[in-house]
């Protein structure tokens, strides 16, 4: 697979010359892209926002320039960008970048570099730290998972050539070490955190009326509806609780995915928010449902604790380490036992109550600056700074 021609373009106002002047002092170059296109609206999105504000917040950024898709526009926030032109979309752009990246990195000469997703070189002329959200087509052998082992086959490959690999969870450094051979002393555990805008927001009952026709007190379900998410036992623990509590509402939020049921019998869904809506659905929520069989960390678990949400799940992977005791999990696949801990959470105010305390509680140890300054020691270690 060959370059293509203009392969690298600057932003304007900021030469090569200049890039390169500005290496006196060490010079990050994160990959920003996933903050263009589909990707800013997945988790991977939401992960190089907070990671970025968190650097920002710390006082790294004049250490920083931003990888972007040769088009450039996105990012938001006042950085240098270069960017980088592909030829290819989807699976494709991740095989491009193993093949032609190390060549970008050799005329960029950044001091490291930071891939925050698979899209990984073949080859690096710098320090390489890798930031590993999850291992699931491997780790998870469900169904409608072969095109994604397909899809991130060659970021898989290439992780043990990382000199350092920030993994999301405990549970996702396990997957590194037994699924692609990332040796121990090359891991670290890096959690995500949460955005101040997810906290329990007053009065939200007028917005979440005004704006999607609900009322609080509803089941609240958040993210793509692949078979990993198990929309099947959703609609099986939804069936659970409206045995004690007829009336209940289920609502999804998100983009449903590809995969998704086409018909979920009677859910409001609300599609895409933004982060101030969601807020307000978490706040306004009786309880978040999260069926999820396998996760890298699971951020909507951690955004309804955030929000003073009840939240129930599947104990399984990530989730206990992020949820501690705040959330109510169940055996991994009981859709009955879910739909159980859901109506308890709605109908007995004081084990509501208690999970809303907890959920608090327990959400203040995750932030984006936590995040930011265990990567900053990272890229330290590797920068001898």
């Amino acid at each position: 697979m060959r370059s293509v021609q203009g392969h690298v373009e600057e932003r304007r106002g900021h030469s090569s010359r200049a890039l390169d002047q500005a290496s006196n002092q060490t010079r990050v170059l994160v990959d920003a892209r996933p903050l263009q296109g589909a990707d800013s609206l997945r988790g991977v999105g939401t992960y190089v926002r907070g990671l970025l504000g968190g650097l920002l917040e710390i006082g790294y950024g004049d250490r920083l320039t931003l990888l972007v898709d040769g088009g450039l526009p996105a990012p938001g926030f006042d950085l240098p960008l270069v960017g980088v032109r592909r030829r290819y979309r989807g699976r494709a752009a991740l095989y491009e970048d193993a093949v032609v990246m190390g060549g970008d990195l050799e005329r960029l000469r950044p001091s490291l570099y930071h891939a925050t997703s698979l899209r990984l070189p073949g080859r690096a002329p710098c320090p390489l730290v890798v930031t590993l959200h999850d291992l699931i087509p491997w780790a998870y052998r469900g169904r409608g998972l072969r095109g994604e082992r397909l899809r991130y086959w060659p970021g898989r490959r290439l992780l043990r050539r990382a000199d350092a690999v920030l993994a999301v969870s405990d549970a996702t450094a396990a997957d590194a070490q037994r699924l692609a051979g990332v040796e121990a002393g090359r891991l670290r555990v890096v959690p995500e955190g949460v955005s101040p805008v997810f906290q329990p927001r007053q009065d939200p009952a007028p917005r979440v009326a005004a704006r999607f026709g609900l009322q609080p007190g509803y089941l609240l379900y958040v993210g793509s509806l692949d078979a990993r998410k198990d929309p099947g036992a959703l609609l099986a623990a939804w069936r659970q609780v409206r045995s004690s509590a007829p009336d209940v509402r289920l609502v999804l939020a998100g983009s449903p995915g590809a995969q998704a049921p086409a018909q979920m019998a009677g859910a409001v869904r609300v599609g895409q928010v933004s982060e101030e809506e969601l807020a307000d659905l978490y706040s306004a929520a009786g309880c978040l449902v999260f069926p999820s069989r396998y996760e890298g960390f699971g951020l909507p678990l951690l955004e309804a604790m955030a929000c003073g949400c009840p939240a129930v799940g599947y104990a399984n992977s990530s989730l206990p380490e992020v949820a501690g005791e705040a959330a109510e999990l169940v055996a991994d696949g009981d859709a009955e036992a879910l739909g159980r801990a859901a109506a308890g959470m709605l109908l007995e105010p004081a084990r509501r109550d208690r999970a809303r305390r907890r959920g608090i509680a327990r959400a203040r140890r995750f932030s984006w600056r936590r995040t930011a300054e265990l990567t900053a020691r990272a890229y330290g270690s590797l920068l001898h700074d």
